[in-house]
C-alpha cells in the first residue's frame, strides 16, 4: 500500500516518519475519500442523467413533498464505496486484515444494493424482500467465516460495561452477528429517507467507532480505560475515517434539496460496514447506542406493521419510518433532518462514554 512504501523512505527523510502514525493516516484517508467525492461527482451526476433519465422513483403512498424528486440519480452510493475502498487500501498499513473484512464486506452488500438500485431505475421496482433478505443471510455467511478464518474470536460476546467480563456463546455468536449485519443494513436503508439524513449520522457513528478503534489498538489507553487491547484494530481508523471523508462530500450534493441519492448501494453496505466493524472490535451493544436513530426507526416500522394487523387497519403512526410520521405532521424536512441529526449525536455521546464505564 501507498502508505507502506513512503514510509520505507524514513531512513532517507525524517518527514516519511509521519506515515507510520495511524492520526496521520487517518487524516490522509479523510481527505482522500472526501476529494475523490467533490471531483468525480458532477461527472456521476451527468453520467446517470444521460444513461437513466427517469431516476429515482417515488411512492405513490408516500409524502406529496417528495413528488418533486421523482427522477433524481439514485447510484450516489457506488461512488462512496469506490472512494472509501481506494482510500483505505492506500492509507491501510501492512495489509491489515481489519480493513480487508470490511472491504469485503462493502462489495458484497453494496452489489446486493446496487442490483436493487438499477432494476429501480430500470424497471421502476426493486428485488423481492425475499430476494433481498437471503441475499444479506449469504453476504453475512461469507463475512463469518472470513472472519473465523482470520483467527478473530468469534464466541465470547463483551459486556461494555464491565471489566474483562463476556458471555460464551459458542455456535449461537453465528445468529447475533446474522441478526447484527442484517439488522444494521436494514436499519440505515429506512433511515435513508430524506435529503441529508442518513449521512450525518452515519458520520457520527464512524467517527464513535474511529475512537474505540483507536483506544483499543493503543496498549496504553486500553489499560488506562480498562478495556481490551486488540492488536493491529486501530487500523480500522482509517477505514473509517475513509467513511466519514466519502459522506461528508456525498453530504455536499445530497443535502436539500438533494442532487443525487446514496440508494440501497451505499445505505446498506455501510449498515453492514458498521455492523462488522462492531464485530471486530467487540463492541456490538456500542452499535446499539451509537446507532440509537437507526434503532428507533426500525422499530417504528415494527410497530406500524405490529399494530396494523392487530387493529385490523389502523395505524400508530401516520406513516412509518419515523421521519415520515413528522413530515406528515406538517413538519419541514430540513427541520427533521437536523434534529435527528442532533439525536443521532446524543447517541455517539453516550456510547463513548461506555469507554469509562467500568
Amino acid at each position: 500500500m501507498l502508505s507502506d512504501l513512503l514510509y520505507s523512505l524514513k531512513d532517507t527523510e525524517f518527514f516519511f516518519n509521519l506515515f507510520g502514525y495511524i492520526s496521520f493516516r487517518s487524516g490522509l484517508s479523510l481527505i482522500t475519500s472526501f476529494f475523490v467525492i467533490i471531483i468525480l461527482m458532477p461527472y456521476w451526476i451527468r453520467f446517470q442523467k444521460n444513461i437513466f433519465p427517469s431516476g429515482q422513483p417515488i411512492r405513490n403512498d408516500g409524502p406529496d413533498t417528495h413528488y418533486h424528486k421523482k427522477g433524481t440519480p439514485t447510484l450516489g452510493g457506488v461512488l462512496i464505496l469506490f472512494s472509501i475502498i481506494l482510500s483505505s487500501i492506500l492509507w491501510t498499513s501492512n495489509f491489515s486484515s481489519f480493513n480487508y473484512i470490511l472491504i469485503l464486506t462493502l462489495i458484497l452488500f453494496g452489489l446486493i444494493g446496487f442490483v436493487d438500485d438499477f432494476q429501480k431505475v430500470k424497471l421502476e421496482k426493486g428485488i423481492s424482500s425475499k430476494a433481498k433478505f437471503f441475499s444479506q443471510l449469504l453476504a453475512t455467511l461469507i463475512i463469518y467465516y472470513v472472519i473465523k478464518y482470520n483467527g478473530f474470536d468469534l464466541n465470547k460476546f463483551s459486556i461494555p460495561f464491565l471489566k474483562n467480563v463476556s458471555i460464551e456463546l459458542g455456535y449461537l455468536y453465528f445468529v447475533l452477528i446474522l441478526l447484527i449485519v442484517v439488522g444494521s443494513t436494514n436499519a440505515t436503508n429506512l433511515t435513508d429517507g430524506l435529503d441529508g439524513l442518513v449521512s450525518m449520522p452515519l458520520i457520527f457513528v464512524f467517527l464513535t467507532f474511529a475512537i474505540f478503534a483507536y483506544v483499543l489498538g493503543n496498549i496504553n489507553f486500553s489499560e488506562y480505560l480498562l478495556v481490551n487491547y486488540m492488536k493491529g484494530s486501530g487500523e480500522i481508523v482509517i477505514f473509517c475515517t475513509a467513511a466519514i471523508g466519502a459522506l461528508l462530500g456525498f453530504l455536499w450534493f445530497n443535502s436539500s434539496p438533494a442532487s443525487i441519492f446514496m440508494g440501497d448501494t451505499g445505505s446498506q453496505s455501510l449498515g453492514a460496514s458498521l455492523a462488522v466493524t462492531s464485530i471486530l472490535l467487540k463492541q456490538e451493544i456500542v452499535l446499539a447506542v451509537a446507532g440509537g436513530l437507526f434503532v428507533i426507526e426500525t422499530i417504528s416500522v415494527m410497530l406500524q406493521v405490529t399494530f396494523f394487523k392487530i387493529s385490523k387497519g389502523k395505524r400508530l403512526f401516520l406513516m412509518a419510518p419515523l421521519h415520515h410520521h413528522y413530515e406528515k405532521k406538517g413538519i419541514s424536512e430540513q427541520k427533521i433532518v437536523i434534529r435527528f441529526w442532533i439525536l443521532s449525536f446524543l447517541f455517539c455521546l453516550l456510547a463513548l462514554s461506555l469507554l469509562k464505564i467500568r
